[in-house]
This record gives structure tokens, C-alpha cells and sequence, in this order.
């Protein structure tokens, strides 16, 4: 089934999620020029590191967009119930629309979202039913990529040997301190952040996994006692 797209008119949404790409290209930019290029051109490092940094940070991107463009699980204003799942249905006293159970009416939005995680101000869209898994790969490629240039940075200050060509006239050169003291600050509170939301969305899916299981043995065992 193909995705279907869908924005929200946000503008609250809009500054985060330009805030997240604005940390996305500084590390874009600045992580190579400072560090993987300079050490590549002096041979401490192969050249597949920095081809791996960029199709991580591409990757990453992509799933960005992919979620934030991608419809949640909108209800439709007149939606089809199938016969069998009426009692399963309930109505919204926001929206005055009937929803399957499970669903939630989100507030920003200002439409119900089926199997609604949370409404995210970091891709400007709700985590629902049709892009929770867009949402878990955006998760899984930004703690990727912050691992990564976190590693480098460390790299390039404790383990690789010193560069011996410095071109004092370029920016990124002379500031180098404090842009690399950025970066890591930065990637440290990624880091943190998306590591406990990840956290809670694996822990949120076992969850669920195992209320299924424990409901499809319930049923079998109602079937065995008749």
C-alpha cells in the first residue's frame, strides 16, 4: 500500500524540525571538512569511512522527510466499518467522528490518528499507525550518525596521529575549539534524547507484543474449556 502524504500546518513544528535539520548539516559539513578529509588526505583513515558517514547522514535525511510528509493513519470524516468490528468503534467527543479503539483525536493536528503513539514537534507530524516505522528508522539512523560523529571526534583528538598541514586562513580552522566543542555538545544531547526515546518505543512494542499474546491465549483456552 502506497503512503500517503500529509503536512501540518505547524509553525511550532516547523522551528523544531528546522532546528533538527539545521544540527544535521552542521555535522554535515563540518564533521568531514574538519576531520575525516584532513586525515584521509594524510592517510590515517580510508577513504570507505567517510563514503560510510555520508550515506548514514543521507539515510538519515531521508527518513527524516519520509516521516514527517508521511499520513500518520488519518480517519476519514465518513469512514467504512466493517460490520463485525462495530463494537470496536467509539466516538470522538472532539471531532464528533466515529474511530476505531486505540485511536486518539490529536490536539495539533485537529484530526483523530489511528493507533496514535504521540504527536511528535520534531517532525511536525503524529506517530501513528501507518509511519511508526518510518518513526523507529529516523530514531535508529540519528543514533547511528551521533554515534558516529561522536566516535570521530574523539578519534580526532585522542587517537589519530596530529595533521600536519593546517591552512590558518580558512574559518572552520582557526575556530576549530569551539566548533568541534559544539558539535560534541550537540550530539551528546542527541544522543541522550533519542537513546531514551528509542528506549521507551522498543519497551512500548514488547509491550503491546505481549498483551497480544497473552489475548490470543486467553481466547484459546475460553475455546478448549467449551
Amino acid at each position: 500500500m502506497g503512503l500517503r502524504i500529509h503536512f501540518v500546518a505547524d509553525p511550532h513544528g516547523w522551528c523544531c524540525m528546522g532546528l533538527i535539520v539545521f544540527v544535521w548539516l552542521y555535522n554535515f559539513v563540518l564533521i568531514p571538512k574538519i576531520v575525516l578529509f584532513p586525515h584521509y588526505e594524510e592517510g590515517h583513515i580510508p577513504g570507505i569511512l567517510i563514503i560510510i558517514f555520508y550515506g548514514i547522514a543521507i539515510f538519515c535525511l531521508v527518513a527524516l522527510v519520509r516521516a514527517s510528509i508521511t499520513d500518520p493513519g488519518r480517519l476519514p470524516e465518513n469512514p467504512k466499518i466493517p460490520h463485525g468490528e462495530r463494537e470496536f468503534w467509539e466516538l470522538c467527543n472532539k471531532c464528533n467522528l466515529m474511530r476505531p479503539k486505540r485511536s486518539h483525536h490529536c490536539s495539533r493536528c485537529g484530526h483523530c490518528v489511528r493507533r496514535m503513539d504521540h504527536h511528535c514537534p520534531w517532525i511536525n507530524n503524529c506517530v501513528g499507525e501507518d509511519n511508526h516505522w518510518l518513526f523507529l528508522q529516523l530514531c535508529f539512523y540519528t543514533e547511528l550518525l551521533t554515534c558516529y560523529a561522536l566516535m570521530f571526534s574523539f578519534c580526532h583528538y585522542y587517537y589519530f596521529l596530529p595533521l600536519k598541514k593546517h591552512n590558518l586562513d580558512l574559518f572552520v580552522v582557526r575556530h576549530e575549539l569551539a566548533i568541534m566543542r559544539l558539535a560534541a555538545f550537540m550530539g551528546i544531547t542527541m544522543f541522550v534524547g533519542i537513546t531514551g526515546l528509542f528506549y521507551t518505543q522498543l519497551i512500548g512494542i514488547i509491550t503491546d507484543a505481549i498483551k497480544k499474546v497473552k489475548g490470543q491465549l486467553t481466547e484459546w483456552e475460553k475455546i478448549l474449556c467449551i
